[in-house]
């Protein structure tokens, strides 16, 4: 088996609970109350949570790395799926928007840390968030996040080439994502889903490394 593709089965394990661990750390930052919706609210929870915060935006950062040959290797498991393709490329696309996003948000964190004015610097998270040409970075975003992931486990359930447990793992997160927006406030469906998410990739991550260590053996009999 090559660099390569131990290199795309080993981010498979690891880029989804990069994801689930950032969930994890937002939902025990507002347990007590708070979100990041404007930028006063944003200040106020990161200056009480400063190492919840942290630990949650380096995770995700580093999700949205290995999410990129994560992904390759879905398509190594579905190499003539249209659909695994689409949805995959939307996915690496939404989860490089999301990198930004994460960077951002050390700059925040910084302001939350720092001694300044806590109603000037949310006044100007608020200016930068409402700034349209950076629009189209959360959309994006979004539509890889929560589209793209669909489209991926939909593709990945046609092809049958990964267990069916597996492909529905993947596509729990989005359904999740949206129900914890929409009617909870405390993070749980979006945790519960990254974590199903992360146990999907398992399984593919799984498929591939018993796909390509039969190959390898076939190659060298």
């Amino acid at each position: 088996m090559t660099l390569r593709r131990w290199g795309c089965i080993l981010a498979m394990l690891l880029a989804p609970w990069g994801f689930a661990i950032t969930n994890l750390c937002y939902a025990l930052a507002i347990r007590g109350g708070g979100s990041d919706n404007t930028g006063a609210e944003a200040i106020a929870l990161f200056g009480a949570h400063p190492s919840l915060v942290r630990v949650g935006l380096t995770a995700g950062m580093i999700g949205c790395i290995l999410i990129i040959p994560a992904v390759s290797g879905l398509f190594r498991l579905a190499p003539h799926s249209r659909t695994v393709l689409i949805g995959g490329s939307l996915m690496i696309a939404g989860y490089v928007c999301y990198f930004g996003v994460l960077h951002a948000d050390f700059r925040t964190l910084a302001m939350a840390e720092h001694s300044g004015d806590p109603a000037l610097f949310a006044s100007v998270i608020d200016a930068g968030q409402a700034d349209l040409t950076t629009l189209w970075v959360f959309l994006l975003f979004v539509l890889g996040n929560l589209i793209g992931t669909s489209i991926v486990a939909v593709g990945l359930l046609r092809t049958r080439g990964v267990p069916r447990l597996a492909a529905i793992g993947i596509l729990c997160w989005p359904p999740l994502h949206l129900i914890g927006l929409i009617f909870f406030g405390n993070e749980i469906p979006q945790v519960l889903g990254a974590v199903l998410q992360a146990l999907g990739f398992l399984g593919c991550a799984l498929t591939l490394a018993r796909l390509e260590s039969y190959s390898g053996a076939t190659a060298t009999a």
